[in-house]
């Protein structure tokens, strides 16, 4: 298959390129300059013309890796986070349907667009309840590509992706923690320790992806991306820590960050009916995930 993936430099976008490389013709996609990669196309970050893309290149599978993924920065610049995780999503599907109607959109959504769910394990015809401009966002691209599924026959599938981690990701709660634990004194964290989140390790999201294009009829319009296991933040930090050659000291603070959920954990129900088994536990995530930020950190 030729595969077009859009923001390829990014955390998940660039792990997507490197899975999919050897089995596919891919090609990738975004702001940043590389006169290196092979099958590269640039876009301008302020005013990016998806249009040039699908009138030059047959695709037969657009994935959009791209967009803002920061719950606090949507707090203080929502029209660039709405510009990055809708404006640019309509841009995209209107460019495949001028050009390119037979070619498939995965669009990567977030379980933000849930909230604080009323139930666990939280289904995808569940009620949704955004708690940040970003949940709203990532829920207003949900709808553009309904729109130009029912509209237009294009067909699309978001992915709500909960708590992906793994190597290269140099932001959020295990790189945080990291960088905290360098310093002397203990290591303070958000919360109560008694939140939960669901956690999916990047080389087991980049197969579900394999999954998807491979064998979805694209008929769902939603998937959960999860492990449906349930771990609280205290946890994933003893987890963590656990890693670490000397004792970590940290403590809760008890303060909660505005537009974080308290308890997240995932029905997986139909990754498991297209054949999707976890290969990766938590703990074996995190190991990779700390020698990695080792190595980063040293160079």
């Amino acid at each position: 298959m030729n595969i077009l993936v859009i923001g390829s430099k990014g955390f998940i976008g660039s792990h997507v390129c490197q899975y999919l490389t050897p089995k596919h013709q891919v090609w990738s996609c975004d702001v940043v300059v590389d006169y290196v990669s092979p099958n590269y196309l640039q876009i301008d970050a302020s005013n990016a013309d998806f249009k040039v893309l699908f009138n030059e290149q047959l695709f037969d599978v657009c994935i959009n890796c791209s967009g803002a993924a920061s719950v606090p920065d949507s707090l203080k610049n929502p029209l660039r986070d709405f510009n990055l995780n809708t404006i640019h999503v309509f841009r995209i599907l209107d460019a495949i349907r001028q050009f390119q109607p037979t070619c498939r959109f995965l669009n990567f959504s977030s379980a933000a667009v849930y909230g604080n769910p009323q139930r666990l394990p939280i289904q995808e015809n569940d009620l949704l309840r955004p708690l940040s401009p970003y949940g709203l966002h990532k829920l207003a691209a949900e709808n553009i590509c309904q729109e130009f599924q029912t509209y237009y026959g294009i067909s699309t599938c978001s992915l709500r992706v909960f708590s992906a981690y793994g190597e290269g990701l140099s932001k959020q709660l295990f790189w945080d923690l990291f960088q905290k634990a360098q310093q002397p004194q203990p290591v303070s964290i958000y919360g109560t320790g008694r939140e939960s989140r669901d956690f999916i390790y990047i080389k087991d999201l980049v197969r579900i992806v394999e999954l998807i294009i491979n064998d979805s009829a694209f008929n769902l319009p939603v998937i959960n991306v999860a492990s449906g296991e349930e771990t609280t933040i205290q946890e994933a930090v003893q987890t963590f820590f656990g890693l670490f050659d000397q004792p970590i000291h940290y403590q809760f603070t008890g303060q909660q960050r505005l537009g974080d959920p308290i308890n997240w954990v995932a029905d997986i129900g139909h990754l498991k009916q297209l054949g999707y088994v976890q290969h990766y536990s938590l703990a074996q995530g995190l190991n990779n995930y700390y020698q990695w930020s080792q190595q980063f950190a040293s160079k």
